[in-house]
């Protein structure tokens, strides 16, 4: 049987993911700019909030 993909990751898995560092990817949280949601008294950061800061860092360069 074939495990699903993981919706929701760690901050420190999140930070691997993005290849920063984890008070780096608080600096985003706290601005807004990467989106995340809290179950019980922990942090969860949703793949697609990682696609989305992704993306809009790409339209930023190719605005520019």
């Amino acid at each position: 049987m074939t495990t699903p993909p993981r919706l929701l990751l760690t901050v420190p898995e999140a930070a691997r993911v993005l290849a920063i560092s984890r008070s780096k990817l608080y600096e985003l949280l706290a601005s807004g700019a990467v989106r995340s949601l809290r179950i019980g008294g922990s942090r969860r950061i949703p793949v697609s909030a990682l696609d989305d800061y992704v993306s809009g860092l790409l339209d930023q360069e190719e605005a520019a």
